[in-house]
């Protein structure tokens, strides 16, 4: 799924929580302080705004607070993204790829990670970078799960303003988008400073941020 049907007025804003064990390595030397912006949760909890949070089973485990934290919020729903953010197919990022015979416990493993967190979770799934191929969805067929993408790319990893953050989603979203961006702060340090824009700039549209299993519906 890119995204729902272009009727109504409803958008979903998700956000990937990425961990790879190179980011794990970084946090452990003190490289980087965080990969959980707090400020973002703050923002979509204080100004009451539903968001589906795309998490890696790494992340839970590095960040079960903050994950508890999500789960507790019955705005927020909670999808996979892998174990530790690795790719399903070759030429994707420079990510690690994770094994062809190990997709479908990958998947199958994060979810175990997240489900004793309760909470809104769906049987939503975002590969990372995007990256998939036929072999990749043949193998997590039997999960049951529904691959979600995208239409709108923020383009918040590693951007340093956060003006063109505004400017990607505001110039291509639409009724029924889904929005992709970041949680992840110090790979993602401009999404909190650009989503209260983003938010604005919606409200402008007339275009109101929903969960993901609400815009979806009826795709």
């Amino acid at each position: 799924m890119d995204h729902g049907p272009r009727t109504g007025n409803r958008v979903a804003l998700t956000f990937d929580a990425d961990m790879t064990d190179g980011m794990l390595q970084n946090l452990r030397t003190g490289r980087v302080k965080s990969y959980a912006n707090l400020r973002i949760v703050d923002l979509l909890e204080r100004e009451q705004i539903p968001a589906t949070f795309f998490l890696t089973g790494k992340w839970v485990q590095r960040y079960p607070e903050v994950t508890r934290r999500l789960a507790g919020n019955p705005r927020f729903e909670l999808a996979n993204h892998t174990y530790g953010h690795e790719a399903f197919t070759g030429d994707c990022y420079d990510l690690p790829r994770v094994r062809a015979t190990g997709m479908t416990d990958n998947v199958a493993r994060t979810f175990r990670a997240i489900e004793p967190y309760g909470g809104r979770q769906t049987r939503y799934f975002r590969f990372p970078g995007l990256c998939h191929d036929a072999a990749a969805l043949d193998a997590l067929a039997p999960l049951g799960l529904t691959v979600v993408d995208g239409d709108v790319v923020s383009g918040d990893p590693f951007a340093t303003a956060w003006e063109p953050l505004v400017r990607a989603v505001l110039d291509n979203v639409r009724p029924g988008s889904v929005v992709i961006m970041h949680v992840t702060e110090a790979n993602a340090r401009m999404t909190d400073e650009a989503l209260p824009h983003i938010l604005a700039g919606l409200r402008e549209r007339g275009l109101v941020p929903a969960t993901l299993s609400e815009v979806l519906a009826g795709a």
